[in-house]
């Protein structure tokens, strides 16, 4: 029986090829890769049929990594991240440190910072952030569990991460709130 280390080394090894994975986070199932590789960004877009960049958004191991990849943080950003219960997507302006193709003309980017054994280790281990976005073809449900997930889903990704490694996620999408330069807030999904 695979242990989750093997299944982190395995998800690793696809990541740093350029490849893709879907994978339990402390939402819904999601489709992720190298959110630094362009490449395999764009191997998601194809695969959910879309190529819109606010649909994806990046996990991250830590809130200082979030730094990493934005480069202003208002103060506002770091206390909603301290002070949050359930996941959080954060869009926050001035992107940096992921794939141009990740980034949409405004310059922001969604970040989150999972509270999830699997995604926790794999994100330490990875040390990159990886791409985060339900699996689904764009305007169709998302997986909210495993067995949501088609096969021809599955059949278009390199790994499918052991349903056993699901953990206890809250089978909803995150709460997304925009902050911009100035800390204006906006509330984009409760």
């Amino acid at each position: 029986m695979t242990t989750i280390q093997q299944e982190i080394e395995k998800a690793i090894e696809v990541l740093k090829s350029g490849g893709l994975i879907i994978y339990p986070t402390d939402t819904l199932w999601g489709i992720g890769c190298d959110a630094t590789n362009p490449d395999a960004v764009e191997k998601i877009y194809k695969i959910k049929k879309s190529d819109n960049k606010k649909s994806m958004l990046i996990l991250v191991r830590d809130i200082q990594n979030v730094a990493r990849h934005t480069t202003d943080v208002p103060q506002i950003a770091w206390d909603l991240m301290e002070l949050t219960e359930k996941p959080l997507t954060l869009i926050l302006p001035k992107a940096v440190g992921v794939a141009a193709n990740l980034i949409p003309e405004e310059k922001s980017i969604g970040i989150r910072v999972p509270k999830h054994e699997f995604c926790e280790q794999l994100l330490r281990k990875f040390n990159r952030p990886i791409v985060s976005t339900s699996v689904n073809i764009t305007g169709e449900p998302a997986a909210v569990r495993f067995e949501d997930i088609s096969s021809s889903l599955k059949d278009q990704v390199e790994l499918v991460v052991d349903k056993r490694f699901e953990g206890k996620p809250t089978f909803a999408a995150s709460s997304i709130i925009s902050i911009d330069t100035s800390s204006a807030i906006k509330i984009i999904r409760e």
